[in-house]
């Protein structure tokens, strides 16, 4: 298999899609790996690392592109990377695309095979390529939440614990998966008042023996979500709907009701957002003021934490690379039905149901495509 590594392009993003250590079990096994020039730098893996584990340093982009069979990113594809897949390309990464009707449309007419990381699913139920970045997004999410309350950042000026005689921020995390419990975790540990909302009793119950009471867990509703928005100097928005666009939970009418100053983080961006008023922002620009309310909206941000997120995105994505590497995607994805939840866009066709119902479109089924 031929398999190529691009730099990645999104705004501030630093990872790469594969270390020097998963390109030697690729070539290892007879694989052939081209990596562009400097695609590792920004996570701390040179070019000399990749090439002393036998790949080859592609300095020409077109020549990049032309002859991978495999392409292995991050990030989805940016409109000039979209316009260089072809049919013969196989995609695998991050895609996101129920909040991205124009890229959607894009792979479509590229007639690619594109397999999304974030919905390929395992035995429980669970996404194991969304979980590793899930985890970076809720601990970041509380270091940008604490930043984005200081008064030079157009936040109230509290500090998160507070210090004896003031009182801590409160911070609701809205959501209790990965992201949601990280989130938790991390504002606990600074000696926040911690909020976690859910619509699994199931979950907050978890939640609540795990943090033997520590945290406070309460089922969401509107009324609790009110209630919330009113309170809370920090609110987290970690809800995912796989696959599908996040449900607008915190409106614009509750923003009237906020704090002056307090803060929205929304880690569900990359599915539209949570909150009614998110918009995407970059690491080079990454906060907006909406009724007195700052709103931090970073749609990649564990890129700022690109040698971490990178390790932790390649130790879950190798058995899956080195799949479709030694089986191709067909018979990578014939035999493993998780795998093959992964599948977002086929030949022109959308292959994911939740993708298809975001923009009004039919989708194929995918096990069709194994026969």
């Amino acid at each position: 298999m031929k398999i190529a590594i691009p730099k990645e392009i999104k705004n501030h993003e630093y990872r790469v899609a594969l270390t020097p250590s998963v390109v030697r079990e690729l070539v290892a096994r007879g694989h052939r790996v081209a990596v562009q020039a400097s695609a590792g730098e920004g996570a701390g893996f040179p070019d000399a690392e990749y090439e002393a584990a036998g790949a080859r340093i592609e300095q020409d982009l077109d020549a990049l592109w032309d002859n991978a069979e495999l392409i292995v990113k991050v990030k989805e594809p940016q409109p000039e990377e979209v316009k260089r897949l072809k049919p013969s390309h196989t995609l695998f990464t991050y895609l996101h695309l129920a909040a991205e009707e124009s890229l959607t449309r894009g792979l479509m007419d590229s007639e690619a095979t594109c397999i999304a990381y974030e919905t390929i699913t395992d035995d429980q139920g669970a996404l194991p390529l969304l979980a590793p970045m899930s985890r970076v997004a809720g601990r970041m999410a509380i270091q940008a939440g604490a930043h984005s309350l200081e008064k030079a950042q157009g936040g109230a000026g509290i500090l998160i614990p507070g210090v004896p005689g003031v009182a801590p921020a409160k911070v609701t995390v809205v959501g209790g998966g990965v992201v949601g419990e990280n989130a938790a975790r991390m504002a606990l540990g600074l000696g926040a008042d911690v909020t976690v909302l859910d619509k699994s009793l199931e979950r907050l119950e978890a939640l609540d023996h795990r943090y033997q009471g520590r945290l406070n867990t309460v089922y969401s509703t509107a009324d609790t979500l009110e209630k919330a928005a009113r309170e809370s100097d920090i609110i987290v928005g970690a809800v995912l709907v796989p696959g599908a666009q996040a449900p607008k939970l915190i409106t614009r009418k509750m923003l009237g009701d906020m704090r002056p100053g307090s803060v929205l983080v929304d880690v569900a961006i990359d599915q539209g957002g949570c909150f009614e008023t998110s918009r995407a922002t970059t690491h080079a620009d990454p906060t907006y003021v909406v009724d007195d309310v700052v709103h931090y909206c970073v749609a990649n941000m564990p890129g700022a934490v690109a040698r971490t997120s990178t390790q932790a995105l390649t130790n879950a994505t190798l058995p899956f690379v080195l799949a479709l590497a030694d089986k191709g995607w067909q018979g990578a994805l014939a035999e493993d039905d998780h795998f093959l939840a992964g599948l977002n866009v086929h030949a022109g066709h959308i292959t994911h149901p939740a993708v298809a119902e975001a923009f009004g479109l039919d989708a194929i089924d995918p096990k069709s495509l194994m026969a």
